[in-house]
């Protein structure tokens, strides 16, 4: 058994000097607040020159920045953005607080991705933006859904989180969009510990994020004014200051995790019933974490069995990701929300709250046979190795109980 690298700790992560001489930098200048410091807006700056757009806007967290991009669009209670079945709670919560209804789509049973398909079957007149999440760094196939939404005055909101410089037909995630989010908490490829940005290159949408990150105070506007709500979404200069050396590190750290990947994908050829992550050939994976289909015809004791076994090597293991469908968890399932009133849910079609599960056969086919895998760029051919060695074992003696 050896010790993998752990994003959750130092071993798993690439802090150095450059980190802590920006932090010195923000500590001796003394001030620490956005909004006065130089840090913050040079990092908005390179990290929008990295994708080639035209604006970042740094805030607190993830969960900020889709918050901000879905209030930038300054809709109405009861419209509905459509969102997809796998994926954090805090890319849902933004729009149930907006007073808006998330309606779900069912995801490819491969890959885990919305697809126009699904999409599609998830639209209504009160659609007003559409959602994609580029699970585990696999770029969503964005294309056909751009096509499906032209010209119905629907927005495309990106969920980039764990998608920093995937690719899809050569353009990076972020891009693909009329706004994307990204996160930058602990166990992303780049961190501060806590903390996002959302990207655009829409100067509309740009300025009423900015606004909505600032509490809607207008910055350098003449006669500014707080005209309608907003919060305090703001990041601090200490954490764009590690993330200005850390987004120097970005492009080597990414291509550390599609090399390790392409390693171990190569060990795991040949095993049966294991299916390595489903990348289209025209797509570059970020690697937020590593997947694997299981076959439970093939293994008996399908996710768990493996899981299980990999963590008894070591490996924390994650079967079934989330465990269950964003609308199994509390909040839709019991419609708890404010207090006793299910708003902004009591304002939504029945169609919209329809979770049976017959609806939804991509969503419990790939959550019922994925298992996740830690991964950062402090793997390494031994960890790789290991890896290989482990699983190929595991399955095998699974195997032999069919």
């Amino acid at each position: 058994m050896i010790d993998l690298p752990n994003d959750q700790e130092a071993s798993g992560r690439s802090f150095g000097e450059g980190e802590l001489g920006f932090l010195r930098e923000v500590l001796n200048s003394g001030t620490l607040t956005a909004t006065k410091g130089s840090f913050t807006p040079r990092f908005e700056r390179d990290l929008a020159s990295l994708l080639g757009v035209r604006h970042a806007i740094a805030c607190s967290s993830g969960t900020a920045a889709i918050h901000s991009a879905v209030a930038a669009l300054d809709l109405e209670p009861g419209d509905e953005v459509v969102t997809t079945s796998i994926t954090d709670m805090g890319a849902l919560t933004p729009i149930l607080y907006q007073g808006l209804i998330p309606v779900f789509a069912d995801v490819d049973p491969d890959t885990g991705n919305v697809t126009a398909q699904t999409i599609g079957a998830a639209l209504s007149e009160r659609t007003k933006a559409v959602i994609v999440t580029h699970l585990f760094g696999n770029p969503v196939d964005t294309e056909p859904i751009r096509a499906l939404l032209s010209g119905r005055g629907i927005t495309l909101i990106e969920d980039a989180a764990q998608s920093f410089l995937a690719r899809s037909d050569g353009h990076y995630a972020g891009t693909l969009g009329d706004i994307a989010c990204f996160s930058l908490q602990q166990g992303k490829h780049i961190t501060s510990g806590e903390g996002g940005v959302v990207v655009t290159d829409d100067d509309r949408l740009a300025h009423e994020t900015r606004l909505f990150v600032n509490k809607s105070w207008p910055y350098g506007e003449a006669n500014p004014d707080h005209r309608k709500l907003g919060l305090n979404y703001r990041i601090t200069e200490l954490q764009s200051a590690v993330l200005t050396a850390q987004l120097a590190k970005l492009a080597d750290f990414v291509e550390r995790r599609q090399k390790l990947a392409t390693e171990l994908g190569a060990r795991l050829e040949g095993i049966r019933g294991l299916r390595a992550p489903v990348v289209r050939p025209q797509d570059r994976s970020a690697y937020w974490r590593y997947t694997i289909l299981v076959d439970e015809e093939a293994l008996p004791g399908g996710v768990s069995g493996l899981a299980a076994g990999l963590r008894e090597r070591g490996v924390a293991a994650a079967p079934r990701y989330i465990g269950k469908p964003a609308f199994r968890c509390g909040i839709f399932a019991d419609r708890k929300t404010l207090g006793s009133s299910s708003w902004p849910l009591s304002l939504a079609r029945p169609e919209a709250l329809d979770y049976s599960e017959a609806r939804f056969p991509g969503t419990f086919s790939y959550l019922s046979r994925v298992v996740v895998i830690p991964w950062n760029e402090r793997f390494d051919t031994e960890h790789i190795d290991y890896l290989g060695t482990a699983i190929r074992e595991i399955a095998e003696t699974l195997g032999s109980a069919s």
